[in-house]
């Protein structure tokens, strides 16, 4: 038996097909960045686990239908997408939990004046979050939760890589401007 975790993404999709063991490769692969796409644009953990789960069950309904030319994490996120966007369309519940609460940075400032200041700036970031536009936030979403390249951002989100930059470098700027520089 070969060793699936060797392959490439295409080359597991193409298995995928036919063998559950290159699914679970796959699975293992994305699952994570998944996860935190889904958390980023739900801000809830049952929320993101669900969608998490859609999205890896419709990944195995529609493997038949991905083709080798395509870029498998654009392919894939392309789905949680959709899967997030008919979450919101579902009546999308109030946000629960806070990015400061969920999300501990490392290393964790032993000073606390540090602390304050870091939680101050998370804060403000999570606040303003909601304040970028929709493409720019996406952009952030795809891109730092969901950890795919520019590339991969700009064919989930069907524009070029060099929007995709641009929509990046202006939510950071828009960001570090009004959190950082305070």
């Amino acid at each position: 038996m070969e060793n699936y975790t060797q392959l490439e993404d295409s080359q597991l999709a193409r298995l995928a097909r036919e063998d559950h063991a290159a699914f679970d490769v796959l699975y293992r692969r994305y699952v994570t960045p998944v996860y935190r796409y889904c958390y980023a644009r739900t801000d809830n953990v049952a929320d993101a686990e669900d969608l998490t789960a859609q999205t890896f069950l419709a990944m195995l309904e529609s493997i038949n239908r991905y083709r080798d030319q395509s870029n498998f994490p654009a392919w894939l996120f392309g789905i949680a997408r959709h899967k997030c966007a008919d979450h919101y369309r579902r009546a999308y519940a109030a946000r629960h939990e806070s990015i400061v609460d969920t999300e501990p940075v490392d290393p964790e400032p032993e000073n606390v004046e540090e602390r304050l200041i870091l939680d101050s700036i998370l804060e403000c970031v999570e606040r303003l979050l909601t304040h970028l536009s929709p493409d720019r936030l996406e952009a952030l979403h795809l891109r730092y939760w969901g950890g795919l390249s520019m590339r991969e951002a700009a064919k989930v989100m069907q524009r070029s890589e060099a929007a995709i930059k641009m929509l990046v470098s202006r939510a950071i700027s828009d960001l570090r401007e009004r959190c950082v520089t305070q």
